[in-house]
């Protein structure tokens, strides 16, 4: 997962091990809740922003995370289920195996048979890709709320990527045979199959926009913008970034290796973009991150 702080290893020959960004205590965290008034607003640039009326909807500290220009629409596929009646979602949801998948274990694996999809209740879900090379990439990290398995849904086929499970979590799974019975069923479920395909297509638009039209350092930088904006707790004139991550995890996501993630930190550092305190990251200078993206 994501994290607030970093545990330092300099370079000794050998690649560099996976380095933490460990939690903020929750001693600490109420602290600074209750030194600065808790949310923080960043200031973004001018953008529209969602409104109780709107479709729209703005991501949350539980919200999904993928690369995108902005953290709006994160987490709209969490709500594909939410045009079904109560008791419509209670049938669905019923109709599937529900699955316990420990911390660490796959849900699924890139090029398994296809029979299905997951609907996760509880936990966190990373969905990467495998290349022949072995190198990974990240596409997203799934809360609950949100299905994967896709873009499948029929059963046919096989995975064309992997879902390890993040932390502990609860899925109900709907096989080929469930989901077909389903959709002909409530019709209703078979509009929000298509509502959760959208959500889906939109963001690994995003992520393909992203990598063809950002560079690693503007990725870089508005990753750690999207986390300062979703887990950011103010602290005076700077951020303390309240969420697990590994430099593995980050290179995944912005399409990089460790080592260049780590270089790029400690440069962050000589810029006083970012400090590392302990097993604290905190972003000091939110104007120079977003100068990185907004530059002439």
């Amino acid at each position: 997962m994501f994290a607030s702080a970093l545990a330092w290893r300099e370079p000794q020959g050998e690649p560099l091990a996976m380095t933490l960004l460990k939690d903020v205590t929750e001693a600490e965290t109420r602290d600074l809740i209750a030194r600065t008034g808790a949310a923080v607003q960043l200031g973004w640039p001018t953008r529209p922003r969602a409104t109780a009326t709107s479709d729209r909807r703005v991501a949350t500290a539980d919200s999904a995370l993928f690369l995108s220009e902005n953290i709006e629409g994160l987490n709209v596929g969490a709500h594909f289920l939410d045009r079904l009646s109560a008791a419509e979602k209670t049938q669905v949801l019923a109709a599937g195996r529900t699955l316990f998948v420990p911390q660490g274990e796959m849900v699924f694996g890139q090029g398994e048979h296809h029979d299905g999809i997951f609907i996760i209740r509880r936990g966190q879900v990373r969905v990467y890709y495998t290349a022949p090379s072995g190198r990974e990439i990240t596409l997203a990290y799934w809360t609950p709320g949100h299905f994967v398995g896709g873009p499948e849904i029929s059963g046919f086929g096989v995975h064309m990527w992997s879902g390890v499970a993040i932390e502990e979590c609860e899925i109900a799974a709907l096989s080929r045979l469930t989901l077909q019975k389903l959709l002909v069923r409530i019709p209703a479920f078979a509009l929000a199959m298509i509502d959760g395909l959208i959500a889906k297509g939109k963001c690994y638009s995003s992520m393909a926009q992203m990598l063809g039209t950002r560079s690693v350092i503007e990725r870089l930088a508005q990753y750690l913008l999207n986390l300062a904006e979703l887990y950011g707790i103010a602290d005076g004139n700077t951020v303390l970034i309240n969420r697990k991550v590994t430099h593995d995890q980050i290179a995944a996501m912005v399409g990089s290796t460790r080592q260049w993630v780590t270089m790029m930190l400690k440069r962050f550092q000589t810029k006083h973009i970012i400090s590392i305190e302990g097993n604290v990251i905190r972003i000091k200078r939110l104007d120079l991150l977003k100068t990185i993206l907004f530059k002439e």
